[in-house]
């Protein structure tokens, strides 16, 4: 993959590195201790260390603080703490100039989707763990940064949200909720919550419909929003232009909306991904699916292979834009592996709003 990189960071810089202790096994600050301080010391990268302390606590005080005094701000736990960072940011009054700071990001949780995407990218031979700690370590002392989509998420009564990896809704987010309680195990934990779901498969009712990367779209209007403007959502309780596509199925078993190529360390869910490719990667399970033909699919999926699975009941396209209104009356419905509000759902893609540390 060729990136088109936004810059250089400058040298010397001041990063500030967001450590959340509980991610992953709890091992976040051990982990930085023994890696990373000493590759940013050796790499003379100044940097100072803040620990979370609570949920939204990064969210919280990025929406306040002098982003003047840093060059880059950096994450090290799982997908989660970015995803606060990522909000806090555009909910500024000077958004457009605070997502423009360099983000980077280190493995220190359970998932470390955008840590292996990077990876991905890199071209290295994929690793996990402590081996993928040193790759992003590496690539974020080398100080490439590069462009990163955002989605736009907007759901009945919340605040719009961004999104940076993922929408899910079904079985992919009941995994990931429901695994919770097996965090102490590590990347473990995804594992053991897909068995316990594929023994009782659940099956969902909903609508959902999308705009083709290759469609000439109409624009739409939505209301006025801090953050950048969404120009193809009509309001949620509008009907949809005429462009748009919608699913004849209304039963199924997953929807996964991807925009980076990892859904964890070990699941190369969007093989075709990249940082910046305008590109929403919709996949969807029909029902009817067999929880050995499921489980088949997510053992491809290790290998980025579950496109070639030739599975009836897998559908993937490419898209720009995207609705989903569930019918059935419980569910879970995630953004970047966290829970939000059950309902009506949508998203669009926003190219390259974002910058990110790639090496």
């Amino acid at each position: 993959m060729t990136f088109y990189p936004a810059g250089q960071m400058s040298r010397p810089c001041q990063m500030m590195l967001l450590v959340n202790p509980q991610s992953g096994k709890g091992q976040a600050l051990t982990l930085y201790n023994n890696h990373i301080q000493r590759m940013l010391n050796e790499a003379g990268i100044k940097h100072t260390l803040v620990i979370t302390e609570r949920q939204n606590h990064a969210r919280e005080m990025l929406k306040e603080a002098d982003l003047s005094q840093w060059d880059a701000l950096v994450i090290m736990s799982g997908d989660g703490l970015l995803y606060e960072v990522i909000n806090g940011l555009l909910e500024r009054p000077d958004w457009e100039e605070a997502i423009r700071t360099p983000l980077g990001i280190l493995p220190g949780g359970s998932g470390n989707a955008l840590a292996a995407s990077i990876h991905h990218y890199s071209g290295a031979s994929p690793v996990t763990s402590e081996e993928l700690l040193v790759s992003c370590g590496f690539l974020l002392c080398k100080g490439l940064v590069s462009h990163m989509d955002m989605v736009s998420v907007h759901l009945s009564s919340s605040p719009r949200l961004f999104s940076f990896l993922s929408l899910a809704w079904g079985f992919v987010a009941d995994v990931d909720i429901e695994s919770e309680k097996y965090r102490h195990f590590g990347a473990v934990r995804f594992t053991i919550g897909t068995l316990v779901r594929l023994a009782s498969l659940r099956v969902y009712k909903g609508r959902l419909a999308y705009l083709r990367v290759e469609s000439t779209p109409s624009r739409s209007a939505t209301k006025a929003l801090p953050g950048p403007h969404d120009s193809l959502l009509p309001p949620l309780d509008q009907p949809l232009p005429d462009d748009w596509v919608v699913v004849p199925e209304e039963d199924f078993v997953l929807m996964l909306a991807m925009y980076q190529s990892h859904l964890a360390e070990d699941l190369l869910a969007a093989p075709e991904a990249t940082l910046d490719d305008g590109v929403i990667h919709l996949f969807y399970v029909r029902a009817g699916i067999s929880p050995t033909a499921l489980l088949r699919l997510f053992l491809a999926m290790e290998k980025g292979a579950h496109l070639t699975t030739n599975c009836q009941h897998l559908v993937y396209t490419k898209v720009r834009a995207l609705r989903l209104e569930p019918y059935s009356p419980k569910g879970i419905i995630t953004v970047d592996g966290e829970v939000v509000e059950y309902g009506p759902v949508q998203a669009e893609v926003h190219r390259g709003l974002s910058r990110l540390i790639t090496g």
